[in-house]
């Protein structure tokens, strides 16, 4: 099985492409073994120890590692492990294993959540996806949009140009009632 590499803009974070689904529609940020720890191929991932995060996009795995670690060290057991676990058909999650991301808003804003969701879901998400991470809405309050950073974006050097300069100035062209975009 070849397992592709890409770069990000994240020089801690290198995006693998197995050639083929990963999570479908079901894609999930592990930051911490402790939120690893049911996910057997996300617990391997961090049993490496310098790995210190991992994402799994619908296509891809995102794999984050210490700053001050070279990927040349890394990488060769990354990749074993993705082979391994690929090759092996195992499912990805254990069987009840869902995950929900919480959202907070306002009923009375149900329209302007909407057009943020589909902005977010059609140009903002395709976009960071293919850097090797995911923006996943969390809320809207008073004009203020709540956005949290997944793989390669979290802790991203431009993610804060990304979230303020792209992600920002979108929202605010197309809702005006965004006044606001914070990471979470």
């Amino acid at each position: 099985m070849l397992i592709e590499t890409e770069r990000t803009p994240n020089p801690q974070t290198l995006k693998f492409l197995p050639g083929r689904a990963v999570a479908a529609a079901d894609v999930r940020d592990f930051a911490s073994p402790e939120a690893a720890e049911a996910v057997p191929l996300a617990r391997a991932l961090f049993s490496l120890g310098d790995v210190t995060g991992t994402y799994f996009g619908e296509d891809f795995v995102s794999v984050s590692i210490a700053a001050g670690v070279d990927w040349a060290e890394v990488k060769p057991d990354v990749l074993g492990l993705l082979v391994d676990h690929f090759a092996s058909g195992a499912p990805l999650y254990p069987a009840g294993a869902a995950a929900e991301a919480e959202t907070f808003d306002d009923p009375a804003d149900a329209d302007i959540v909407a057009q943020i969701r589909e902005l977010i879901d059609t140009r903002v998400r395709p976009a960071v996806a293919a850097d090797g991470g995911d923006i996943v809405y969390r809320g809207f309050q008073r004009g203020t949009v709540f956005l949290h950073m997944q793989g390669s974006c979290a802790g991203c050097p431009s993610s804060t140009a990304t979230l303020k300069g792209g992600i920002e100035n979108l929202l605010r062209h197309y809702v005006p009632e965004v006044t606001e975009v914070r990471a979470i």
